[in-house]
């Protein structure tokens, strides 16, 4: 019942609410040993975060080694239930998390609109962040992208059989051969369903859906399926856990279709009722120095929004690819639309 009725006040706060007057983004401010020994008299942080929990654990023992005495507790869940379990808390007047991190752009939006979030903006963010990459209040930032890719088995479906589009999916021959991800659990899902509906119209989710295809809920799931065989194909996993699976020597290829393939942007934010709010300041300014960015990348498979990381040999470049991308403003009052829809087509 509670997720129905935020998934509403959701859709109406995008419908109705008039744009709030622009404010000013803080000044940007740099990790100072005041900062630090701040930080370390609280001792501690929790973050949300809808990042695969091995990367993000990857992160959070690096910031450990770099920042010794501050602990880091990582929750993890899909981006959907980051979006229920934060509305949840603060509907509540209960405040568990420091910083946040989703893969959906319109929970940040929202958050925003609720006065949920503490603007601050690293000076890694103003230096280097592309404009459109980061709010201009300076509410959020895009801490981490990746796509949702098609994905095969090369030892269970041939170069020549494996599907080169997104409509080629519905050829009969890949009927009970694959799995995809949920949009009413993961952003990324939720993001690249939006950009598909739009691109092929919702009769080919329809067609989709009569193909027997396994229903897992995050997209972190997919690929995981294809690493165990228990499918030989993946709709929409996303592409950082193929990644890790193929430096792990699975043997697993990305198709990026000719028409394009979603991209899927991560926002991250403080929150206005951080407990331990000068921990939640350093690690979020720690989320985009160039050595967490370089770690997303080469353990996490993640793409950065920053300049100086260097994407790992044989990696197809970002500029290489046809991306389709999705505008939050646009996105939001679909969401009802793409979750009732989803469910009538796949019975999930």
């Amino acid at each position: 019942m509670w997720k129905k009725t935020l998934s509403a006040a959701l859709l109406a706060a995008g419908m109705t609410a008039a744009p709030a007057a622009f404010a000013q983004a803080p000044e940007p401010y740099e990790i100072t040993p005041e900062l630090e020994a701040a930080a370390k008299q609280e001792g501690k942080l929790i973050f949300y975060t809808a990042t695969d929990v091995t990367v993000a654990e990857k992160l959070a023992e690096l910031f450990k080694s770099k920042y010794p005495g501050i602990a880091v507790q990582v929750e993890r869940a899909g981006s959907e239930r980051v979006f229920q379990r934060i509305g949840q808390e603060y509907g509540s007047g209960i405040y568990g998390a420091d910083v946040i991190e989703t893969s959906d752009a319109v929970h940040f939006q929202y958050f925003k609109r609720e006065g949920w979030l503490e603007p601050m903006v690293p000076k890694e963010v103003a230096d280097n962040w592309p404009t459109e990459e980061r709010d201009p209040e300076g509410n959020f930032a895009a801490y981490r992208a990746h796509l949702s890719v098609l994905a095969y088995r090369t030892d269970l479906v041939t170069e020549a059989d494996a599907p080169k589009t997104w409509t080629d999916l519905l050829d009969p021959k890949y009927k009970d051969k694959m799995v995809k991800a949920h949009p009413g659990y993961s952003g990324t899902v939720m993001t690249a369903t939006f950009a598909l509906s739009q691109l092929l119209g919702w009769e080919y989710f329809e067609k989709l859906g009569s193909q027997g295809v396994m229903q897992v809920q995050s997209s972190t799931e997919p690929p995981k399926k294809l690493a165990q065989s228990e499918r030989s194909l993946q709709v929409d996993g996303n592409e950082y856990n193929v990644f890790r699976l193929q430096d792990e020597g699975v043997p697993i290829q990305i198709v990026y279709p000719a028409e394009g393939t979603p991209l899927a942007v991560g926002n991250a934010a403080v929150l206005k009722q951080a407990p331990n709010p000068n921990a939640a300041k350093l690690f979020y300014a720690f989320l985009f120095s160039l050595e967490a960015q370089q770690l997303n990348s080469d353990f996490g498979g993640l793409r950065s929004f920053h300049p100086g990381v260097k994407e790992k040999e044989g990696r197809t470049p970002l500029s290489e690819i046809k991306l389709l991308m999705s505008d939050p403003a646009k996105l939001e009052p679909e969401i009802q639309t793409i979750k009732s829809n989803y469910e009538q087509y796949f019975g999930t």
